[in-house]
């Protein structure tokens, strides 16, 4: 593959759209020598796939670019051994610039490019093909250029990120594209705090990657094996929680105790293939229990043919083990590739993140009698709202993304997304699906009942929230975009918007990340463009499932007045 052969690229893209092909047939298949035929032309095309890894020696098919999570695109087309390369050559020279750039440094949290050596990267990666192969590469050139680093091998965020902050490390790589389908691939920076990169910091690796992408590829250097240590990822997870649990009041040793001595509680974890499949068993203590059931553990990149997150439809699994156990109590937990979100079930339903942060948050202050405030995007539902507010706590409520709780990460007793992440106090400042499985598990334990029970008795007390959220396909992007959805701004506070063939008073507008209606009754819609995609997306949270629709409705007719749909 070369640069002048665009078609390469799009070779790339049909191998997999081969693999998706295939793979739905092998699950289809019954055991037996079909299933075999297909699983070795899957391998036989995942082999090309790598040949491209290998030899790409062009540039990506869209161009490089780092967002909060990172860099995302096509394995073979937009991420192979060359692009990573120059990405990791980007962040060396990022590094050796650091003394002339004040603003970079602080953002980064190392005083000078030798700090940044000896300290060195915690470097990981999820179940994504190729990824192993693609983290040699960036420890090559890392050891090459003097850095020490920290090899966590297979490891999901949250664990990462707290290996950071245990190991004291400068920075960590993280190959993943969480949540996204199975051609894609993924490259994550943080930097010493542990949390997702601030602005400038992907701005200067962006800028430089692209860069670096369109020269002549410099002599490589030799890398320095001796620089390269492995290690154990997730005993560095295990003591930042006890270490942390002062603050945050999640006794890890005692929850495993509690659980083993449980004969009533029954508890599935699905790990869709992803990276959380190679600590569950310790993560659980290895506990040997009937009662502790694990989905989808093997390893396979294909995820089943799933679209590997925590979702309705991906739950079957879980719904299905837990409607053959008589256990009285119960708890269903998904988690997606690199575990950075999570889900929730039990009998009687569903436990989205939206509802179960306002719990956590409940059970963190009222039961475990911690104070502080909660902090959630403007996306995620208000329930958290209404519990803070008749405790007397404040709320934090930034623009959608995690790095947005950075200026609270230590002082909110809980930091979720409606998009399925949590973090809490004393904890890391990434979103971590392990942690929101400890915080279910103490609920179930220390209440002795199902969350779908509590939740129950706090939408008794706090009242009813019904969140929701959709999307549309938009024609319009960038500054075009931006100018169609301003005709929102024509909205005040005290203004009426039709719901349902009511007029209804607008109380309250937030505009701090697309627009945000907020009606007399505490129900709400929000629209605001995609950052990824040409889409709008729209959130809307009613008090009863029926205001849910009405709402819905009142959104997409909003858009029509506005000319995009």
């Amino acid at each position: 593959m070369n640069d002048s052969d665009p078609a390469a690229s799009d070779q790339g893209q049909d191998y997999f759209r081969d693999i998706e092909r295939l793979v739905k047939e092998r699950e289809a298949a019954p055991p037996g020598p079909a299933r075999l035929t297909l699983q070795a032309e899957i391998d036989r095309l995942y082999g090309l796939v790598r040949q491209q890894l290998l030899e790409n020696r062009g540039q990506p098919r869209q161009a490089i670019s780092f967002g909060t999570s990172g860099w995302r695109g096509i394995l073979g087309a937009d991420l192979f051994a060359r692009s990573v390369a120059v990405v990791a050559q980007a962040i060396v020279a990022m590094y050796d610039g650091l003394d002339g750039d004040p603003e970079l440094k602080a953002a980064l949290g190392v005083s000078s490019p030798a700090e940044a050596r000896a300290r060195g990267c915690v470097l990981g990666f999820d179940n994504r093909f190729g990824n192993e192969l693609l983290a040699g590469v960036i420890r090559d050139i890392l050891t090459g250029h003097g850095f020490k680093v920290l090899a966590a091998g297979e490891s999901t965020t949250g664990v990462l990120s707290a290996a950071v902050l245990e190991l004291q490390a400068a920075f960590s790589i993280n190959l993943t594209p969480s949540h996204n389908p199975l051609p894609y691939g993924g490259f994550k920076f943080n930097a010493a705090d542990a949390g997702p990169a601030a602005p400038v910091v992907t701005n200067w690796i962006t800028r430089k990657a692209n860069e670096l992408i369109g020269q002549p590829d410099p002599p490589p250097k030799p890398p320095r094996s001796h620089l390269c240590q492995a290690f154990d990822a997730l005993d560095a997870w295990q003591t930042l929680v006890r270490r942390g649990a002062a603050r945050h009041r999640l006794d890890y040793d005692l929850i495993m105790r509690q659980l083993a001595a449980r004969e009533d509680l029954l508890v599935v974890v699905d790990c869709v293939h992803g990276a959380s499949r190679v600590h569950v068993q310790r993560l659980f203590a290895n506990l040997a229990s009937p009662r502790l059931i694990f989905l989808r553990q093997e390893a396979d990149p294909t995820f089943g043919g799933i679209a590997p997150e925590p979702s309705t439809a991906n739950l079957a699994g879980i719904r299905r083990e837990l409607s053959r156990r008589p256990e009285p109590l119960c708890l269903g937990v998904i988690m997606d590739p690199d575990a950075d979100r999570i889900r929730f079930a039990d009998r009687e339903g569903e436990i989205t993140m939206n509802q179960f942060g306002a719990m956590a948050y409940h059970f963190l202050h009222e039961i475990k009698g911690l104070r502080g405030l909660v902090a959630k995007t403007v996306a995620t539902s208000n329930f958290a709202n209404a519990i803070a507010a008749a405790l007397g706590e404040e709320v934090f409520e930034p623009r959608v993304g995690f790095k947005e709780f950075k200026p609270v990460i230590d002082q909110a007793l809980v930091c979720f997304e409606e998009s399925d992440g949590i973090t809490v106090r004393a904890h890391t400042p990434e979103k971590d699906a392990y942690i929101g499985l400890l915080l279910a598990l103490d609920m179930i334990l220390t209440l002795n009942q199902g969350l779908s029970q509590y939740l129950r008795k706090l939408q008794q007390t706090y009242g009813l929230y019904v969140p929701g959220k959709d999307g549309v396909t938009v024609s319009q992007r960038g500054a075009a975009l931006t100018a169609a959805l301003a005709g929102l701004d024509r909205y005040r506070q005290g203004d009426r918007l039709l719901v349902d063939r009511e007029e209804r008073p607008i109380s309250r507008l937030l505009t701090i990340d697309g627009h945000k209606l907020i009606l007399d009754d505490g129900s709400w819609l929000m629209i605001r463009p995609s950052g990824t995609e040409p889409k709008v997306r729209f959130y809307v949270e009613a008090r009863s499932e029926a205001g849910k629709e009405a709402l819905f409705a009142t959104a997409r007719r909003l858009l029509a007045e506005l000319g995009l749909l």
